[in-house]
């Protein structure tokens, strides 16, 4: 549980890190209106629940697709085409940009204990 807590609380370093960039801004706004969007979406014309709705629109966009929830109607077939075409290459851009904050967090890291003379003791 240590390892995934550390984890988590370096995407999120890296995140609240990139909000300081307008491009890295415009990406985390587009990722959020487009799982918005997603969300609001599959709740009115799947009648999915809303955290259903959200599981669904987040594992869609992530690629990772475990295939338990799946669009029923024409209108949500046809929405999910368009929503996978344009909303994965925003996911893999706003997840490529994290992680280019997640190398320079680390690298700032190392170079500070590089920096910092050893203690006498």
């Amino acid at each position: 549980m240590l390892p995934f807590l550390l984890t988590l609380r370096r995407i999120v370093s890296g995140i609240w890190r990139g909000l300081r960039e307008p491009e890295f801004q415009v990406l985390f706004s587009l990722v959020f209106l487009t799982v918005l969007s997603g969300t609001l979406f599959y709740t009115r014309f799947e009648e999915m629940r809303w955290l259903d709705a959200l599981y669904f629109s987040v594992i869609t966009l992530t690629t990772i697709g475990y295939g338990d929830f799946a669009p029923q109607t024409d209108i949500g077939k046809i929405f999910t085409i368009g929503y996978v075409l344009t909303g994965v290459g925003i996911m893999v851009g706003f997840i490529t940009k994290v992680f280019d904050h997640l190398q320079k967090a680390r690298l700032d890291e190392l170079e500070a204990k590089q920096k910092t003379p050893p203690s006498d003791s």
